[in-house]
């Protein structure tokens, strides 16, 4: 029989794959799931079981929440990446890293196939192609939902002729939770009027009393929450349940999809957002106006080449390499107030804080330069806009 790997969540998609491809197209199912950070252990004991009872030969739930950190989500904190000035990329980055795992065990097992239940008309499908077509081009893409063209009825209606008899009932609002954030789609985000209520976010507003917590950064990692020290991994998981009670993170994001259409969606990050401001705040203390500005321009291409799924250009390696090196003296903590459904951004304490130096403080005193010497460097400052003014002024 022929081996294919088989992207599986658990879902009506994956499920009708799961199923299809192991009695109709006779593969070798191996269903494999990478948790981004999504999943609970009983999560994945059902989706194993449900896996294995529709055709699966084997079922194995790849840990993947230390390499999502370590090989995307620690750039995005480097760059401050938000799309859009919005959305940090939740789940668009999650789907890269499950692509090169799904490579990975594929080729572990001896796949000629790899499977997923992408639609033809989402971003998922560009992403996940990219990956296989790149790093593993001798191995078949098998797309079952995107190839048919199957509507949600029409798989339900063939799992239930053969004897799958679970509830396919669809959610009112689809729920995709990772490391990095929670994306929300419901009817509201179909359209460009509605806003998402309230009891469409997983997380409700549990907590009203304000606190502060302190991040700590050693050169731009997150490696320590209210004094205690951990991975930074840990630290964002810990962040996100103190924060997820204030109903902190919440928007919806409007941007362009990959195959060119308008998309909009709903999201809760309450760590990535706080994490993201924290860190770009240090940054603001620690690093030069320059070094801030590259990094700005740098930061927002990765960010827009990581979401249209072309991670494996070496340009990606690039960037990653210059955002490693600026973070050399972004270390130290900030203090942040959360509130119900907001936070604010107090202060920093660093070694490295610019704001430190012996000149003087701005717009009060200095120390550095004598009067005279202000108005030199003022008046020297001024000769390019008088000359263009001189030249104007006579045209």
């Amino acid at each position: 029989m022929k081996k294919l790997v088989l992207a599986y969540s658990g879902g009506l998609d994956t499920s009708y794959c799961a199923h299809q491809l192991s009695h109709q197209e006779g593969f070798e199912v191996h269903a494999v799931t990478v948790n981004t950070g999504g999943f609970s252990t009983e999560e994945l004991k059902a989706i194993e079981a449900r896996a294995l009872e529709l055709g699966a030969a084997t079922y194995k739930a790849i840990g993947a929440e230390q390499v999502f950190y370590d090989r995307v989500v620690k750039y995005l904190i480097f760059g401050n990446v938000l799309r859009n000035n919005t959305y940090p990329l939740s789940v668009s980055a999650e789907r890269i890293v499950q692509a090169l795992e799904i490579v990975q065990y594929a080729r572990t097992v001896g796949a000629t196939h790899i499977a997923h239940g992408s639609t033809g008309a989402g971003n998922d499908q560009v992403r996940f192609d990219l990956i296989f077509q790149t790093l593993a081009p001798e191995i078949e893409i098998v797309t079952p939902i995107r190839d048919r063209k199957l509507s949600r009825e029409a798989e339900i209606e063939y799992l239930k002729a053969n004897g799958i008899a679970y509830s396919w009932e669809k959610a009112k609002y689809s729920i995709n939770k990772g490391l990095w954030g929670t994306s929300v789609g419901g009817a509201e985000t179909l359209g460009s009027r509605e806003a998402l209520p309230e009891q469409a976010y997983p997380s409700q507003v549990s907590i009203t009393d304000p606190r502060t917590v302190c991040l700590g950064f050693t050169r731009g990692e997150f490696t320590a929450l209210n004094g205690v020290e951990a991975p930074p991994v840990a630290n964002i998981q810990a962040l996100e349940k103190i924060a997820s009670a204030y109903g902190i993170g919440r928007d919806i994001h409007v941007g362009d999809t990959i195959i060119g259409i308008k998309g909009r969606v709903g999201f809760e990050a309450a760590s990535a957002l706080i994490t993201l401001k924290a860190h770009h705040l240090l940054e603001k203390h620690t690093l030069s106006k320059w070094q801030q500005f590259q990094k700005e321009q740098l930061a927002n291409f990765y960010g827009m080449l990581l979401h249209e799924g072309q991670y494996l250009d070496e340009v990606m390696r690039n960037i990653e390499a210059f955002l490693a090196d600026t973070q050399r003296h972004v270390s130290g903590e900030v203090f942040v107030r959360l509130h119900p459904n907001r936070f604010e951004l107090e202060g920093i304490k660093s070694a490295n804080d610019l704001m430190n130096a012996s000149f003087g403080s701005y717009g009060e005193m200095n120390k550095g330069w004598t009067a005279d010497e202000a108005k030199g460097f003022i008046k020297i400052l001024s000769t390019p806009g008088k000359i263009a003014s001189q030249i104007h002024d006579k045209s």
